[in-house]
């Protein structure tokens, strides 16, 4: 037994311990990225991936634990890093053609922690392009599917990053966090994805989107493989102004806790008329077992909940609009050849590069922001916002330890089968939402399967709060097994 059956915390001691070799691990994931990810049967969950480079960072893990010297926490571990996080070895292209090829000359800081710690990153794995869609359906690389069934989708935007752990590929895996994109994935390709605190983990090295709402998260089989992996990124960086100098908890030792004493709320605005009914039973089940491990369950109500779509789809595209003005074909990036003038040049570059979702939000962003509207649009979605965030707040100060809800309102769906409906694509995020907008962490944790796909519930704690939420999650994950 390598460990790797056991979690990353115990293939990481066996490679500390010399019963395991780093190289044999980046070999294992590689060969299951050839087997698995190419071709047109293949899940297309890489966009790109560098042996040589994996298995250099492997021989230099191994040479460590030859010498005495250790090999980290996560010694020797395979990770896959969604491709809208920088790094230096491998391209970062956030699944657009206007940075096809693109090499960072700087590295996210959660991937350096990752490295610090001895985890080998094996590839960079596809998203919707810029982090925007929720299917993994809008890479200008092609879509990724769901291990589970290769004709549906694997959530987004994060689609590729949780494609990779639910296929075993690699246990843990990098994604971003938006609106959902960690989270919705997670429940559609049965893993688990935890979403932090605002300001929790380094945004340095994630390409903007939504400055206010973008975070980086984790991926993992299990809710410990989740929770070390956040252990091991998270803290102040001075490379990070919105960065939170507080002190990282332990979250592996929440883990055999339990929910005694807990108090559970679970609000009636996230159980609609349109919540598939299967996944709402599940989510009845979930919460039973919550309350038989222990835990006080009390149904709460969140009134602003129904707002928080088109709050989220006024803040996000804003701030798209913004942020990927930079993409001019000057400074880095695709350049469209022919043109003559300045104007030319952005108008054809951002043309040929970004993609129709790209462009709609672009679109919808600078609109809400144009003058005479943005106090109309933007403004009123910024004060709906702080309603959302005041009703968690409440919550939380009445009593509440932790919310649970559905993560999504339905299973997988077919791919194409929502492309030319961006509402109701955009309706798959609904309950993931308003974490993002309350910058609050999230768990999405497997809670059992509709007609043999996954399906995910979610936890929800106050900020800085990841303690319980993962204390929480790991006792629902073991009720559920029992």
């Amino acid at each position: 037994m390598t460990g790797r059956e056991q979690g990353i915390a115990a293939l990481a001691s066996a490679v500390a311990s010399g019963r395991a070799s780093a190289v044999e691990q980046v070999r294992t994931a590689v060969n299951a990225i050839r087997q698995l990810d190419f071709g047109p049967d293949g899940l297309n969950a890489f966009i790109a991936y560098d042996v040589e480079s994996a298995v250099a960072a492997a021989e230099a893990v191994d040479a460590a634990v030859a010498a005495g010297r250790g090999g980290g926490r996560l010694a020797g571990v395979p990770v896959a890093v969604k491709d809208n996080i920088c790094t230096l070895d491998l391209p970062t292209t956030c699944g657009s053609r206007i940075l096809e090829g693109y090499r960072s000359p700087y590295e996210a800081t959660a991937v350096r922690r990752l490295r610090e710690a001895g985890a080998i990153v094996v590839g960079k794995t596809n998203l919707d392009e810029f982090a925007m869609g929720s299917s993994t359906e809008n890479s200008a690389f092609g879509p990724t599917r769901n291990p589970h069934d290769p004709s549906r989708v694997p959530g987004g935007s994060s689609g590729g990053s949780a494609a990779a752990v639910a296929a075993g590929i690699v246990l843990a895996a990098l994604g971003s966090e938006t609106g959902g994109s960690v989270r919705q994935p997670a429940a559609f390709c049965g893993v688990v994805g935890i979403k932090p605190s605002y300001g929790r983990v380094s945004r340095y090295g994630l390409v903007a989107f939504a400055s206010s709402l973008d975070q980086i998260g984790t991926f993992g089989r299990t809710v410990a493989d989740a929770a070390l992996l956040l252990e091991v990124i998270a803290g102040a960086d001075p490379w990070d102004s919105t960065s939170a100098d507080r002190p990282v908890p332990a979250l592996t030792a929440e883990l055999d806790r339990g929910v005694e004493g807990l108090v559970v709320g679970v609000p009636r605005e996230y159980f609609p008329p349109e919540l598939d009914p299967r996944i709402a039973t599940l989510c009845r089940e979930a919460v039973e077992r919550l309350r038989a491990a222990g835990a006080e369950i009390r149904e709460i109500s969140l009134p602003h909940t129904r707002y928080a779509i088109p709050t989220y789809y006024l803040i996000a595209p804003a701030e798209a609009s913004s942020n990927l003005a930079r993409y001019d074909g000057v400074r880095y990036g695709m350049r469209a050849p022919g043109a003559t003038s300045t104007v030319e040049v952005y108008e054809a570059t951002r043309s040929l590069g970004f993609g129709p979702e790209v462009k709609r939000r672009i679109m919808l962003g600078t609109f809400a922001l144009s003058a005479g509207y943005h106090d109309e649009y933007y403004g009123r979605a910024q004060r709906v916002r702080r309603l959302i965030t005041q009703d968690f707040r409440r919550v939380f100060d009445d009593g509440v330890d932790v919310i649970f809800t559905p993560t999504t309102p339905s299973v997988a769906f077919r791919l194409g089968e929502k492309v030319d409906d961006p509402y109701q694509m955009y309706l798959a995020d609904i309950f993931t939402v308003t974490a993002n907008l309350a910058s609050l962490p999230a768990i999405s944790v497997p809670i059992g399967r509709v007609d043999g796909l996954p399906a995910g519930g979610q936890l929800i704690a106050d900020r800085w709060d990841e303690a319980t939420m993962v204390r929480a999650a790991a006792a629902l994950e073991r009720a559920l097994a029992e």
